[in-house]
């Protein structure tokens, strides 16, 4: 095409018209272009349009206008309509009026696509409701080059520039067009446009739709309102809505229930009648409730005014039954509650009926007890009082609303139990009274709440100080000490004689000091120098609880009569008997001395017996019924109790409870020395008797005993005196005696190579290794055949080389010995390492451990005796029964050493026989290894780790029998309304360590009493976390304490929830400890000083360290955040990441949590998360309101978890005893104690 725009005037047109073109791919079609004419002349403009189907041209897709080129160009179009449509391309030439040509020619399909200007795919539709922004996507076939243009044109002029381009691989890319603000004018067809240098691309139309309802319902209102269903009325729909389009109308409602919004949706079924309405059924009673109704057709849609309503009242649900507690005296019980979880209204009153239904005692009349009382709606509370003891109270209580009451729900309280009523005496005289005896009159006791179980006479010594006047309460004497322990224990009383109940049903006489037993009490004769007051006493037992009434039923004084005068010639032959006496007495005490000195000479050239069996059974024997006393009492020589002695029945319950745990029977071993007449063996229960009466006087008895053991060389150490083997003793007043050396098979060549220092001592004792002697070290190990290995030293102590690291990392080749690491176990007080040995020449492989017991201080003896007895069980079980010595060593291989073996061995003398001998032990020992436990200190903790294992026994159960074990645990006896894992915890209770003022001295410190939550939950100095972060002059105190896990030294922090003032602290803690998690066990409660420690979003600042919000999640009962902290001034510290978890799942009034389930995945995922940001070297921050037993629980889970996963095993005493040794709160009620051995089995039924 050709045009001569000369003579032409301007808007003239002419056009070109190709045939119609189809192609199941893109079109390529290149055309050339001429605009002649003058200089500068602009003749006309050439548009390019692209018809799609039969539609309008719509606009031009390509144009060019300007001054005359004189020379033709080339232009490429990219057509991009897909089959089935078809196109047709217009050329159109339009005139300006001035004089040239515009020319079109060379119009030509190419059968391959565009080389230098881009295809698009095919676009879709888009379809929106008005006012809203259709986004059309156009995808295109190339790289994108700065010199491409893109824009979405509309088939009726509107367009829109590109907002976004993106890429989609490497050979295209996506350009966003945005149509903002629609309206039904914008519906239509749209294409893409792209512009290159050469030529342009054109997309097929997409199409725009856009959706709009004509209007919604109106004159919404509420017709009727129930408590659990509303009823809803609209103006009827227009026709025009209902007649010209198919559309569905619902009612949307929302209402907040329990805290937790709801939004719920119903279709309206009734839209054609003259007065629609819907009713809402099963909504919440008093309830605030916001309706709406939803038109939606094909237009869009559209939604009525939002009404707001309240549901109407309802009666009340019942009173959570976990929420209610009773306090039980004797006489009264304070009931507690909480309102319904579902009040449905206001709550107006209460109404709490009570009665009797039974009593302990059987003579009460319980007729009378009973009666109902009725309680404001803001009255959480009642006492009931005028209640009989040792009665068990039904109680019913429910709420009331204005619609009337709920549901009742019933608990039972019961009250304690009261001292019998002793019967009345008039005058403190007796019946008849001789030099050594008093009769009395013993009257049947009133019982109150209990029936008497025992009557008991008691004799006291007259003292000054235990004079009462009339008006003086008595005491009475709850500890039954036998006459025979009377002087031993320095006691003022003894019990004479015990009498069932039903012995004294009618008044009957008694004489004291008749010389016989009642009931396993002497009736020991009195002395007439000496004045009496005679005590009669009623107990009574029931429900764990023991009460006592007493009165002074008669008293004797001193015999005033003076003896016959003696005879002069008499009163000589007297006194030169008494010399007589005393002279034989004295030459008795020489000879007898003499020998004892002949014999400990001839003793010590004696040569030692055979080594020992190393193999021992593991210490079972429990007391399973020990009194509070026992952490009470303390040193109190003055009230010192033979609580072993009272309690001696109980010990083979206790034993035969342990026994279900254990695994191993072992044989018994001859004991290694012979009990000695001056300190004769002492039985198992009277060990604590024995030992609280050793340390009176500031611990006078231990230092005595102690002090009479031979100190330093006690037999001849020639070989070890040698010059060639001064080198191989690490200390050269530690070495090893002749007689009781290890001996090593010689070494060709080599002289002395049969010496090292080491010892038979039941078990080889051994110093610790050093460079020169690590291979006669292992020598040593596979000559005795040895498979266990005891290091009780640290490779360096307080700056000090204690052992040379005789052990390779991987392999070593020890000469020709060669020693691989196989397998290291590590836990937060000692590592088990596995090495297998061999030796050129023998054709066998040994597999040997090592049990390295870390956690002995730098200094002294541990703190606490629980972790080296679980060691020395583990060493037991991990041991081999037929296996050679085992081989003990600290760095001298005396004192800690020494520990170690009399403790092994004592453990299973106490097992075997019933009795320990840790005095002869020792002195035993040392006949055979100089110095061995070398200080009083080991001495004294010697006998307090062997009381402890007898107290507490072995509670390690193995995973396949905790189900059946823990039923049994819970079985209780119907008689004493008791059950073993009650006398556990109570056990427990016993045994855990009384924080004294000096253990809290920091914590005491007047800066920083406005630091703790409570001044009676304090951390010890030992385990307190010091800050370091320095922050102006604030202290490096906070109330916290550092906690060992099971595999990992201070691994938690246990701290109180952070009040106001010590928020800081806490960030500071967080930081200076490398902490990465933190778990949150309570609620935040500013009214409880429990502020919210953490920001929301954004940053908080702390002085220097500063806390950033990263992100939160809900899952389940668990809010877990992540922070970012950092020390502004340390910027070079960088960042830690730290992940809080607030556990929901725990409400305040509740014990323990609702879930087992759900704090088991607590666990989990802090385990999870220390895992996977630190590899398991961050510590956990733990913190409830005080730092107590909500913390304690979890941490002794988290313990309890670790055992079953490492050692598939549970040993919940061992735990928490561990915990409490640092902190005596932890895990403080029956309730977590036993949830913690419920969440052990959830964890095993979870696999």
């Amino acid at each position: 095409m050709m045009v001569n725009t000369s003579g032409r005037f301007a808007g003239q047109k002419a056009l070109l018209l190709t045939p119609q073109l189809k192609e199941n791919d893109t079109h390529c079609v290149i055309f050339h272009y001429y605009i002649g004419g003058r200089d500068s002349s602009h003749p006309g403009h050439l548009n390019v349009y692209i018809k799609e189907n039969n539609s309008p041209m719509g606009m031009p897709v390509w144009n060019v206008s300007g001054p005359a080129t004189r020379s033709w160009a080339q232009v490429e179009l990219a057509v991009s309509t897909y089959w089935p449509n078809f196109y047709q391309i217009v050329f159109e030439a339009v005139t300006s009026g001035q004089r040239g040509l515009l020319a079109i020619k060379d119009v030509v399909v190419q059968g391959h696509q565009c080389m230098n200007t881009p295809h698009f795919l095919t676009i879709k539709g888009v379809e929106v409701n008005a006012g809203q922004t259709a986004s059309f996507h156009c995808t295109v076939n190339g790289r994108k080059r700065d010199n491409f243009r893109l824009w979405l044109q509309g088939i009726g002029g509107r367009e829109a520039p590109m907002k976004a381009t993106k890429p989609w691989n490497n050979r295209r890319f996506i350009g966003t067009f945005d149509v903002e603000n629609t309206t039904k004018g914008d519906s239509g067809r749209y294409r893409c446009i792209v512009h290159s240098d050469k030529g342009v691309g054109v997309s097929n139309y997409g199409e725009l739709t856009i959706k709009q309802p004509m209007h919604g319902p109106r004159r919404l209102e509420m017709v009727d309102i129930q408590s659990k269903q509303v009823t809803v009325r609209w103006e009827p729909l227009g026709y025009n809505v209902t007649r010209c389009h198919s559309y569905n109308l619902t009612v949307q409602y929302r209402s907040r229930v329990a805290g937790k919004e709801e939004t719920r949706e119903e279709v309206c079924y009734d839209t054609q009648s003259h007065d629609p309405q819907h009713t809402i059924h099963n909504l919440t009673p008093f309830t605030n409730l916001s309706v709406k109704l939803v038109l939606r057709n094909p237009e869009g849609v559209k939604e009525s005014t939002e009404l707001e309503v309240q549901t109407d009242e309802d009666v009340p649900g019942a009173v959570p039954l976990e929420s209610i507690q009773g306090s039980a005296y004797e006489e009264k019980i304070i009931l507690k509650w909480r309102e319904p979880a579902q009040t449905y209204g206001i709550i107006t009153q209460y109404e709490i009926s009570y009665k009797a239904v039974s009593s302990f005692d059987p003579e009460l009349d319980l007729s009378n007890q009973s009666g109902k009382v009725v309680k404001l709606g803001n009255e959480t509370a009642h006492m009931f009082t005028g209640l009989y003891p040792g009665s068990t109270y039904s109680f019913t209580l429910r709420a009331s609303t204005a619609k009337g009451y709920g549901p009742p729900v019933i608990t039972q309280f019961t009250t304690k139990i009261s001292a019998p009523s002793m019967p009345a005496y008039d005058q403190e005289t007796s019946l008849n009274q001789t030099d050594s005896t008093v009769t009395v009159l013993l009257k049947p006791a009133q019982s109150r709440g209990a029936p008497v179980s025992a009557y008991q006479v008691v004799v006291e010594e007259e003292r000054p100080r235990r004079a009462r006047g009339t008006a003086e309460i008595l005491r009475c004497y709850p500890v039954p000490i036998h006459f025979q322990n009377a002087t031993l224990l320095n006691s003022q009383y003894y019990f004479t004689a015990q009498f069932p109940a039903a012995g004294i049903h009618s008044p009957q006489p008694f004489t004291v000091g008749d010389n016989k037993t009642y009931n396993g009490y002497w009736n020991a004769p009195l002395l007439p120098q000496k004045s009496y007051s005679i005590y009669y006493q009623a107990v009574s037992t029931a429900n764990g609880e023991t009460k006592i009434d007493c009165v002074r039923v008669a008293t004797k004084g001193a015999a005033t009569h003076k003896p016959d005068a003696v005879e002069p010639e008499k009163q000589t032959d007297h006194t030169v008997k008494i010399a007589g006496v005393i002279a034989g007495i004295l030459l008795f005490v020489i000879i007898f001395l003499g020998v004892i000195l002949l014999m400990k000479k001839r003793k010590l050239a004696k040569k030692r017996k055979e080594t020992l069996n190393s193999t021992r059974q593991e210490m079972t024997v429990m007391v399973n019924s020990m009194d509070k006393s026992y952490t009470e009492q303390g040193t109190n020589c003055d009230e010192a109790l033979s609580f072993m002695d009272t309690h001696n029945h109980t010990l083979n319950t206790r034993s035969e409870c342990s026994h279900t745990h254990s695994l191993r029977k072992r044989e018994p071993v001859d004991v290694p020395y012979q009990t000695g007449q001056l300190h004769p063996a002492i039985r198992v229960a009277d060990l604590l008797q024995h030992i609280t009466q050793m340390k009176c006087a500031e611990g006078y008895g231990f230092k005595e005993e102690y002090e009479s053991f031979f100190e330093g060389q006690s037999a001849p150490w020639d070989s070890a005196k040698k010059d060639e083997n001064r080198m191989k003793n690490r200390y050269g007043n530690i070495i090893a005696y002749d007689h009781s050396r290890v001996r090593l098979q010689a070494l060709e060549g080599e002289q002395s190579s049969d010496y090292i220092n080491a010892n038979y001592v039941d078990v080889s004792t051994h110093t610790s290794p050093m460079q020169e002697t690590v291979f006669d070290f292992w020598r040593m190990v596979w000559q005795e055949n040895t498979a266990a290995i005891v290091m009780v030293t640290n490779l360096v102590e307080v700056g000090r080389v204690k052992c040379c690291k005789y052990w390779p990392d991987d392999t070593e080749i020890y000469r020709d010995i060669k020693v691989t690491l196989i397998e290291t176990e590590l836990l937060s007080e000692y590592v088990i390492r596995t090495f297998a040995v061999e030796k050129r020449g023998a054709h066998e492989i040994r597999e040997i451990r090592q049990f390295h017991f870390t956690g002995w201080p730098d200094h002294g003896v541990p703190y606490h005796a629980t972790g080296l007895l679980g060691f020395i069980r583990r060493v037991k079980s991990k041991t081999l029964t037929n296996a050679g010595p085992m081989v003990v060593h600290c760095s001298a291989g005396a004192g800690r050493t020494g520990c170690f073996i009399v403790i092994d061995i004592m453990l299973d003398m106490a097992e075997r026989e019933g009795v320990v001998d840790i005095y002869n032990c020792v002195r035993e020992l040392r006949s055979r290894r100089v110095n061995m436990v070398q200080t009083e200190e080991q001495y004294v903790f010697i006998h307090d780790a062997i009381l402890e294992a007898c107290l507490c026994g072995d509670t390690t159960i193995p995973a396949s029998q905790l189900r059946s074990v823990y039923y049994d645990m819970n079985r209780l006896d119907p008689q004493t309304n008791s059950s073993p894992i009650k006398e556990e915890f109570r056990t427990l209770n016993m045994v855990t360590p009384t924080l004294r003022v000096e253990d809290c001295s920091i914590a005491l410190l007047p800066r920083n009493h406005e630091k703790n939550r409570c001044m009676d939950v304090l951390p010890p100095d030992r385990c307190l976390p010091f800050l370091i972060t320095i922050d102006g002059e604030s202290s490096n105190y906070i109330n916290a304490a550092l906690m060992d896990s099971y595999k990992q030294p201070s691994a938690f922090i246990v701290t109180q929830h952070p009040l106001p003032n010590t928020v800081k602290d806490f960030w500071r803690l967080v930081l200076d400890y490398h902490c990465t998690s933190i778990v949150m066990l309570n609620d935040v409660d500013p009214a409880q000083l429990c502020p919210q420690y953490w920001p929301e979003n954004g940053v908080h600042r702390h002085g220097p360290i500063q806390v950033e919000f990263v992100s939160a999640d809900l899952e389940e009962d668990i809010i877990s955040r992540i922070f970012r902290i950092y020390n502004a001034a340390r910027p070079q510290d960088g960042y830690r990441m730290v992940q809080q978890f607030q556990f929901l799942g725990w409400p305040m009034y509740r014990d323990t949590p609702m879930s087992k389930r759900s704090f088991l995945k607590l666990i989990r995922q802090v385990d999870k998360w220390q895992e996977e940001y630190d590899g398991g070297e961050g510590r956990t921050v733990v913190h409830c309101l005080n730092g107590g037993g909500r913390s304690g629980t979890f941490c002794a889970i988290s313990i309890v978890c670790e055992m079953l996963q490492h050692q598939r095993s549970v040993d919940v005493f061992h735990a928490v005893k561990t915990l409490r040794n640092n902190k005596p709160n932890m895990v403080d009620l029956l309730d977590q104690y036993k949830f913690c051995y419920e969440v052990a089995l959830e964890y095993l039924n979870s696999g």
